[in-house]
């Protein structure tokens, strides 16, 4: 056995030089480094594996890798001068082999060393992003303890006391690479505003972000232009991607407590699932935008009983309602002006005047008339969310 004083002067030495870094987490490094050069003995490989939980140690700890790693090469350099004179004293070939012996035991050590803190950090961010999911999942569903819930939204910087909204990213195409569109977007997010009260996340193959009430985007530095709303900034910064391009982006109202968070993001789904109903071209949609089709469809026996009864003669017409829905849709769109109508249609301005006569005729509804449009405007916006004619007129979507 080799006499420990001096290689505890040693570890002390290589702490102070490393500091911030226990020297406890040098274990029986130091013993193994001495025998080797002595004796010439290799370590076992329990005493490696010993080092591993070691590394682990370290990562528990919050010491960084490059600093456990530093600190035993430290230890094993003050090892190697502080050796006894009977190191020194042999010929230059046992000095050779004394130095091969501690380098083998200082590489194996330090490969141990890292390879355990690596995976104690693999686990640590597994966990994490465990809890991380069943946070999100909780935070968005609205039914869990609110107590709980504020407690577990601390370390993720949430002050639920704010107000907060919602806003989702859904690709228009395939999305083959959430986690990088996650990060990315994250890291834009945190560039910009920083990493308090925002959190972004993947969700049912959504990009999912919850910020506070105010969170306008500063403009970067020497921009012209002022702050940017979140939706149009999620808008751009996924579109630099072309992961699932084209995006389209809905944002939820902004409400105070734990639960306005899961009822800006149902406001941000619906916004979604409106927007592909209605075949809306606007990349970015906001919840107050929408508030006309949820009115709409608050009532849906009673909205499905005006587009039967207002449009219902439609379905008489040779080729059917929709080149009529189409041709009502782009003539309100755009304000009543039949040239911009007959342009958005690719028709001639005779065959939309055409078409108008035809619904007046099959209707009775008049779509010049502005007394009778208001009710026929609602009715094709009522077709529009019912997926009429082309869905079951007794079980519309």
């Amino acid at each position: 056995m080799v006499d420990d004083t001096w290689l505890t002067e040693a570890a002390q030495a290589a702490g102070r030089e490393v500091r911030g870094v226990p020297v406890e987490l040098l274990g029986d490094y130091l013993t193994m480094l001495a025998e080797a050069a002595i004796t010439g003995r290799k370590p076992h490989s329990s005493e490696i594996d010993a080092v591993g939980l070691l590394g682990r140690r370290a990562a528990e700890l919050g010491v960084s890798a490059g600093s456990a790693v530093q600190l035993y090469l430290a230890a094993a350099r003050r090892v190697w001068g502080e050796l006894p004179m009977v190191i020194r004293s042999r010929d230059s070939g046992a000095v050779r082999a004394a130095a091969e012996a501690v380098l083998h035991v200082v590489d194996a050590a330090v490969a141990s060393l890292v390879e355990g803190y690596t995976e104690a950090r693999r686990q640590t961010v597994r966990w994490e992003e465990t809890l991380r999911h069943e946070f999100i999942e909780d935070l968005l569903r609205g039914d869990a303890d609110v107590g709980r819930l504020v407690e577990r939204a601390e370390p993720f910087g949430l002050d639920m006391a704010r107000p907060h909204q919602v806003a989702l990213a859904a690709p228009t195409g395939r999305l083959e690479d959430a986690e990088s569109a996650v990060s990315s977007l994250e890291h834009a997010v945190v560039r910009r505003v920083g990493d308090r009260d925002v959190l972004v996340a993947a969700k049912d193959g959504l990009i999912v972000v919850v910020a506070p009430a105010d969170a306008d985007i500063p403009s970067p530095p020497g921009a012209r232009s002022g702050p940017v709303k979140l939706g149009d900034f999620m808008f751009a910064e996924l579109g630099q991607s072309r992961r699932g391009r084209p995006w389209r982006v809905s944002v939820g109202r902004p409400y105070p407590g734990s639960y306005g968070i899961p009822r800006s993001y149902e406001e941000a789904r619906e916004g979604l699932t409106m927007a592909v109903r209605l075949h809306l071209d606007t990349p970015v949609i906001c919840a107050e935008q929408l508030l006309i089709y949820r009115v709409l469809l608050r009532d849906q026996p009673a909205i499905t009983d005006l587009v039967l009864s207002v449009l219902g003669g439609l379905v008489q017409a040779r080729g059917g309602a929709k080149p009529f829905l189409d041709t009502l849709n782009a003539y309100f769109a755009t304000g009543s002006v039949v040239t911009e109508t007959a342009r958005r249609l690719h028709l001639s301005v005779r065959a939309v005047t055409y078409r108008l006569d035809r619904i007046r005729t099959l209707t009775g509804y008049d779509p010049t008339d502005p007394v009778q449009r208001f009710t026929i405007q609602t009715a094709a916006l009522g077709a529009k969310l019912l997926g009429w004619p082309d869905h079951d007129r007794d079980a519309p979507r």
